[in-house]
């Protein structure tokens, strides 16, 4: 499209020429040439691929050792040490035995290795998503007939019976405990999470994740480690109470806690205190000396191994009946396939795991690259975190995703590569080959201290709403929504409602834009808005309006309320009663809802006996997108205007506003063609020019109320 010969004078000559665009490819041509490139085959076809699904590939040939090695390994040891206290703590949560979260972090560890994007992310076992995994598997215990208060095979008869035996047949459980229904329950959630992931990541769906906002995340994070605190003060007081399930799961544990207080085990609760003491007062002083320390405080490790000493010379389990880990044993088991008939009973349990595992594995991966200068793919991080649920469902483990506290260690030891990922996988596998038996009389009450410590983070994030208000208000009602619901009701019912609001919340700032008219500054080509610049005066006879917002259906209404009450001229109330002739009363003029014009504006100001300008010119540059409504509205005001004399101009409309106006007939067919060019212009102040060289006498239209 050619500049106006007034806006080529105004710059000195100099034009614009838009490129005309390519013709589109049709359907049959695009699909067959998508067809044929991923059909075609070649070896550095083939190896690009193989590079792309294992990155481990590519960077291996380019690893310095010399540079990335020391810290690679120490990084990698820091990680296992501290996994392995997590994974055996993390089992209550998830309602396992500590082995199974010995598998799961060996695997995912080796895994995301081998297929991840970034270099400092730790992938492995997850508080919240173990507590989704827990909330599942209770839940089917229950159905199946079992207790899911016993917390599995240990020195005390853990091993519960069933309920009703008639469940038995049913479900395939004549051979099977608690613990390993439990398992296969956990399995069977994980490879469908898994599965999910890996199809988003190959149908390219990275993005989605993208729409789960940091507010909604900050708020599942917090109510979901209210439910997990509140789930492991049981394991602290030493006492035995039914796990709720359904909504107000927090409040039924509280009151059963409160009811079952005098019940407590007096040798638990001193060695909860001691433990949580000595754990607080380590990480405050982590914390605050940092800097000065090399290697993070090991205190879950020497909590842990300090307490088995006392714990198995004091005989606590034999003399004061403290509950204790039981045996774990060592070595792997066969493999195993998830039950088909479980999968589908934990479908939707398994979309709202996919979900929250591949958000926080995203927004941790691109967080950690955009501090350290490097790039990620979104698709990839999908693919390598569902495979690190895929594959190890077939070996006993179940779901895991990307954590910020091990992965700021990782880059607080001067991690470099992933490599340090083979290295904690290595000091995993090491306790699960041998030392893994040293850890059964370890106090649960010591492993529930380490779980409820490692909330610290996502509970203080309640310091953060007051900023966030003053920020954004309808992103701190997302947060406090969010944290309330999956408190009050469940944690997938919190995700939902976190999601349900944002969505709300952004529909809500593209509803109501803001909308104003432009004026001049002097003689210069710059338009802004008069309420945010000052010495500003309005073009004579013409309307420069500004939506700083997408025209859509939604918004199309409010579009015309700010377009009419800012003008002073309801087009299209005036449109139609000049067709219909002047007999029509003044009793019949439609109010227009819109913005206060000032004392004295009535709805008789929308409809002047002669309007105050002969063209209106809409600011494009802020509109991002039309649908079909905002086409149509568009069309219908310049059908209006047009009937009233006034003519109507877009400028700085962008390519893909463009678009939409010529395919919906508002334009020629033909870039470049006249209504384009006399319709369309590069900048406001090329607009406002040629609508002014249009008319060189006032048009007015004369209508009486």
């Amino acid at each position: 499209m050619a500049a106006s010969p007034e806006c080529t004078q105004q710059g000195r000559g100099l034009a614009l020429v838009r490129r005309r665009p390519p013709a589109p490819p049709g359907l049959r041509e695009a699909l067959k040439a998508r067809l044929w490139r991923s059909c075609s085959c070649s070896v550095q076809g083939a190896w690009a691929l193989l590079q792309n699904l294992l990155p481990a590939t590519r960077w291996l040939r380019q690893y310095q050792p010399r540079e990335d090695l020391a810290g690679d390994v120490i990084s990698g040891l820091v990680i296992g040490i501290i996994l392995v206290p997590q994974a055996i703590a993390y089992s209550l949560l998830a309602g396992l035995q500590p082995i199974y979260s010995l598998y799961t972090s060996f695997f995912a560890n080796l895994i995301y290795f081998l297929m991840g994007t970034s270099r400092h992310v730790s992938v492995g076992i997850f508080s919240l998503l173990c507590l989704m995994v827990g909330q599942v598997v209770d839940r089917e215990l229950l159905q199946a007939g079992f207790d899911p208060a016993q917390d599995g095979p240990g020195p005390r008869a853990n091993r519960s019976a069933l309920n009703a035996s008639a469940t038995m047949p049913a479900l395939g459980l004549q051979d099977c405990s608690r613990d390993c229904y439990a398992i296969r329950v956990a399995t069977a959630l994980t490879l469908l999470a898994g599965v999910y992931q890996v199809l988003m990541g190959i149908l390219g769906l990275g993005f989605v994740s993208a729409y789960l906002s940091q507010p909604l995340l900050d708020g599942f994070a917090m109510g979901a480690s209210v439910t997990i605190l509140t789930s492991q003060l049981r394991h602290l007081l030493g006492v035995r109470v039914p796990r709720h399930q359904g909504p107000g799961l927090v409040v039924s544990t509280w009151l059963s806690l409160l009811r079952s207080a005098g019940q407590a085990n007096l040798c638990d609760v001193l060695t909860s205190a001691a433990c949580l003491a000595v754990l607080l007062a380590a990480k405050e002083l982590s914390d605050r000396y940092r800097r000065h320390l090399k290697v993070p405080l090991p205190a879950e490790l020497l909590v842990i191994g300090a307490a088995t000493l006392v714990s198995h010379f004091g005989q606590f389990h034999e003399r004061f009946g403290s509950s204790v880990a039981g045996d774990i044993p060592t070595g792997f088991m066969a493999p195993h396939v998830p039950d088909p008939a479980l999968v589908w009973r934990v479908a939707l349990d398994a979309a709202s795991l996919a979900l929250v595992g591949s958000a926080f594995s995203i927004s941790l991966a691109e967080m950690f690259a955009r501090s350290h200068g490097y790039s990620v793919r979104a698709n990839q991080e999908l693919l390598a975190v569902g495979c690190c649920n895929v594959l190890p469902a077939f070996f006993h483990c179940f779901a895991t995703s990307a954590t910020l506290a091990k992965s700021l260690v990782k880059t607080a030891t001067g991690c470099r590569t992933q490599l340090s990922s083979a290295v904690s996988a290595a000091v995993v596998l090491l306790v699960v080959l041998a030392l893994a038996p040293l850890f059964r009389d370890l106090q649960r009450s010591v492993l529930a201290c380490i779980i409820i410590v490692s909330l610290r983070g996502a509970l203080r994030k309640v310091r953060d709403v007051p900023r966030l208000w003053r920020l954004s208000p309808a992103d701190a009602l997302v947060w406090v929504a969010t944290a309330a619901t999956c408190v009050l009701v469940s944690t997938e019912a919190g995700l939902l409602a976190g999601i349900l609001l944002s969505l709300l919340s952004l529909a809500g700032r593209t509803r109501h834009p803001h909308a104003a008219l432009l004026a001049r500054a002097g003689d210069s080509s710059f338009y802004g808005d008069p309420a945010e610049f000052e010495g500003l005066v309005p073009e004579p006879g013409v309307q420069v309006f500004r939506f700083t917002g997408p025209l859509y259906y939604a918004n199309k209404d409010f579009f015309l309320r700010s377009l009419y009450s800012l003008t002073g001229l309801n087009a299209g109330y005036a449109a139609r009663r000049k067709e219909r002739g002047p007999q029509v009363g003044a009793g019949e003029a439609e109010p227009v809802e819109g913005r206060d014009l000032g004392p004295g504006s009535s709805t008789a100001a929308l409809v002047p006996s002669a309007t105050r300008f002969h063209a209106v010119v809409i600011d494009c540059a802020p509109l991002l997108f039309l649908d079909a409504a905002g086409l149509a509205t568009l069309q219908d005001l310049r059908r209006d205007y047009g009937a009233l004399g006034i003519t109507l101009l877009l400028a700085c409309c962008g390519p893909s506003v463009r678009d939409t106006l010529r395919r919906g007939g508002f334009l020629g067919e033909d870039p470049g063609d006249a209504a384009e060019e006399g319709q369309l212009f590069p900048s406001v102040h090329c607009a406002v020019q040629a609508a002014r060289a249009r008319c060189q006498e006032p048009v007015a239209a004369n209508y009486t109320l």
